[in-house]
């Protein structure tokens, strides 16, 4: 069976910056894929290439086997994101956010599922509140239930667990791990918080000036670098104490 999303020599500039050089990535349904790096190692342009919110310059992008290209409309129904870069209508209350795109998803019995996601998500009582007046953790939780309305066999997550507290962090963590038993889409996560990439990514990609500098599993990698734990391979890295080499 074919990957379900296939990333082939994706490269994106802006003008003379190289945001993303040449990435390949094969990711399967049933896979969490973290990505990983330094802020503008091309975390978030590779989502946002994947998404078809931003064009790239070279290489392909197929999900479902399908040219992103030409098929975006049919690919984003079966897709979803969160992402704490990306704020819902601030007037509207949580419902009436999460009824507009659950409509935009041709999501059937929307109320049930709104209420099933709230609960999961321990914010059943933000079904009412006003989004805009929302702390940053309820934000990020709400923003997770729209991921979650259509059951995306595609599901990108950037930065889930930001502003959330330890114990909600660790129940979302809990809840990508059920997905993927449960529901088995292509999950790709980036995270800071390297419990999150270690707890819940089969797989990582250490990206670092927008190509791959290792790929593997959390052992892996703090193998290949010598590091006790992905916080130190993190940190030399940041502070250039890694070549940049291709695995």
């Amino acid at each position: 069976m074919p990957p379900l999303l296939q990333v082939k020599n994706l490269t994106k500039r802006f003008d003379n910056l190289v945001a993303v050089d040449g990435l390949n990535l094969d990711v399967s349904a049933g896979e969490v894929i973290g990505l990983l790096g330094v802020n503008g190692a091309g975390k978030t342009t590779v989502m946002n290439m994947i998404l078809g919110l931003t064009i790239p310059n070279d290489g392909s992008i197929h999900v479902f086997g399908k040219d992103l290209a030409k098929h975006r409309i049919e690919i984003l129904k079966r897709t979803n994101f969160c992402t704490t870069y990306a704020q819902l209508p601030s007037n509207l209350k949580v419902w009436q956010n999460l009824k507009v795109f659950a409509g935009l998803y041709g999501v059937k019995n929307p109320k049930e599922k709104i209420a099933e996601l709230l609960e999961i998500l321990e914010i059943s009582h933000l079904h009412d509140s006003i989004t805009g007046r929302l702390s940053a953790g309820e934000s990020t939780r709400v923003n997770l239930a729209k991921a979650l309305l259509n059951d995306p066999e595609l599901l990108l997550l950037d930065e889930p667990t930001a502003s959330l507290d330890p114990d909600i962090a660790d129940k979302v963590r809990k809840l990508v791990r059920r997905l993927q038993r449960e529901q088995s889409p292509a999950i790709l996560y980036t995270s800071h918080n390297m419990r999150d990439i270690e707890e819940v990514c089969d797989r990582i990609l250490f990206l670092h000036a927008g190509k791959i500098l290792a790929s593997g599993t959390a052992a892996e990698i703090k193998n290949r670098f010598e590091g006790k734990d992905l916080d130190e391979v993190f940190i030399k890295v940041a502070r250039n104490e890694i070549e940049a080499l291709h695995l």
